[in-house]
């Protein structure tokens, strides 16, 4: 069971803004009733002002999709379409507290629908539902949105993909291409590494180092069906245990050099790590 949020709850037992606007300036469709969400997004704007002065929406989803939609007109109500613009699915999140990790797809889903009203009334073209090498057939989702989604929000798992984009949720036949996919972003432009504060507490550095275990390191093993588990820390001693296809490997001592390497470029210089025997 997800816990939401009393933010949440509300936006959800009480959603504001529901319904259409018949004379809307601009109009933002995405997802589709079979692939499980949908929204359209109607938005009224003063022409003189360029600023959006309502804005309603009608969804077909759960109950974070209609709390992500009614908290996404509340935000864009009063700004300019710029303005608008700069809203992130990050920010719809975090209007409403927070939503659980398995449903942040309905703030990209929000995100995506106001990109594509503003789009609408700009004149700009309308970009084909299909473009893109379709890489998720359960859920419709393409390279392209994997690549963006991942870019935007620093995702470096499947597992993250599958929250951002419900690719991989359902057959789970698309996972190996996710993962490559990944490797070819992540290989091209790194996410923003975590850095360590001049002084850290002992707590601070237990926290870091399993945050760079679990967002630096694993997602390279995992990718090359390897993984590796955090046993023990002991001061500036890292204890850990090799898995998967890593598990007897005979590149497993410079493997273990390439994490040390990363722990204490990120963590300390003196850190040491160490395979649990």
């Amino acid at each position: 069971m997800w816990e939401y949020t009393d933010k949440v709850k509300e936006a959800f037992l009480k959603p504001k803004n529901v319904g259409e606007i018949p004379d809307a300036d601009a109009v933002g469709e995405v997802g589709s009733i079979i692939c499980g969400d949908a929204l359209k997004l109607f938005l009224k704007v003063d022409k003189e002002t360029g600023r959006i002065t309502d804005a309603k929406f009608q969804t077909f989803g759960c109950a974070s999709a209609i709390a992500s939609s009614s908290a996404l007109t509340e935000m864009v109500k009063g700004k300019t379409l710029d303005e608008a613009l700069t809203i992130s699915n990050q920010d719809i999140a975090a209007f409403l507290g927070g939503l659980p990790d398995a449903k942040m797809h309905c703030s990209v889903m929000g995100r995506e629908a106001l990109e594509t009203a503003i789009g609408n009334y700009r004149g700009e073209p309308v970009k084909p539902h299909e473009e893109g090498r379709l890489v998720c057939k359960c859920f419709d989702v393409t390279e392209e949105k994997i690549r963006k989604v991942a870019i935007e929000n620093h995702l470096t798992t499947v597992e993250e993909i599958t929250n951002f984009t419900k690719a991989g949720g359902g057959c789970g036949e698309c996972i190996p291409e996710i993962e490559t996919i990944l490797r070819d972003l992540w290989s091209i432009k790194k996410p923003e590494k975590p850095s360590a504060p001049k002084k850290l507490t002992n707590l601070q550095k237990i926290a870091l180092i399993q945050d760079i275990i679990e967002t630096e390191i694993r997602p390279g093993l995992q990718a090359d069906n390897g993984d590796i588990e955090l046993i023990d820390i002991d001061g500036n001693k890292v204890i850990v245990a090799l898995r998967g296809m890593c598990t007897g490997c005979l590149m497993s001592d410079i493997t273990i050099k390439g994490i040390q390497d990363k722990l204490k470029e990120f963590v300390s210089p003196e850190i040491t790590v160490e395979v649990q025997q």
